[in-house]
């Protein structure tokens, strides 16, 4: 009795800490983290070069996403933002509120030549849990919601064909959301590259590394070097 006290005691801490580091709070600087300002300018989208695609997911929190797809073999750049709602150039506490309709995004620069649109499907279903209805992990809200967004209608025969590829990994139904793609919103500067910006971040630490890295060995054909 006295293990499974220590246990439940040990789980309700994690619990807690989770509930106060969640990818919906805004950061804190620490000494052993980057002591600048947090740079709240909307990031830049690329330039798309010749030849380069575009896609755009939510997969819940984007701090871990854009981390996944950067280290993706093909992929030039991810820039972190928001899609799926009605406001234009929304703020990240507007998004948290739920009351957009934005889902925390990534949109992704990359060669189709090397990396294919389903290779590139498959990474994002192996990036996240499509089964969980609008929320990842200890991130609850529809701002969290799992949506793969198409441009062309053989993109959303495409996406489709992955869920049926993914659906055969789980018990329960996927329940991500295939809409047409109307307009992504580059979240402020601060949220880009966050993953690697703070490495001290509990949340970083106790939920996006662990997702990370099941991700990179899910995908360790396509990581790079």
């Amino acid at each position: 009795m006295y293990w499974k006290n220590i246990r439940f005691a040990l789980s309700l801490l994690v619990v807690y800490t989770l509930l106060f580091t969640a990818c919906n709070k805004a950061p804190t600087s620490t000494a052993a983290e980057n002591t600048n300002p947090v740079d709240t300018r909307l990031a830049t989208l690329p330039v798309l070069t010749s030849g380069e695609a575009t896609a755009t997911f939510a997969g819940g929190c984007f701090w871990a996403t854009e981390e996944e797809m950067k280290s993706l073999k093909g992929v030039r750049a991810v820039v972190s933002g928001y899609a799926g709602g009605d406001l234009e150039y929304p703020t990240y506490e507007q998004v948290g509120t739920d009351q957009t309709g934005h889902a925390e995004s990534v949109q992704i620069y990359y060669d189709p030549t090397i990396l294919s649109y389903d290779t590139l499907l498959d990474a994002f279903f192996a990036g996240h849990d499509a089964t969980e209805l609008n929320r990842q992990g200890p991130d609850i809200g529809k701002h969290y919601r799992s949506v793969a967004f198409y441009r062309t209608p053989a993109e959303k025969s495409r996406i489709d064909a992955a869920i049926r590829r993914d659906s055969k990994n789980h018990k329960a139904p996927i329940v991500t959301q295939v809409v047409p793609f109307v307009a992504f919103y580059p979240a402020e500067m601060y949220h880009q590259d966050y993953y690697r910006q703070h490495p001290y971040s509990l949340y970083i630490h106790l939920v996006s590394e662990p997702k990370v890295d099941k991700f990179r060995k899910r995908m360790a054909e396509w990581v790079k070097e």
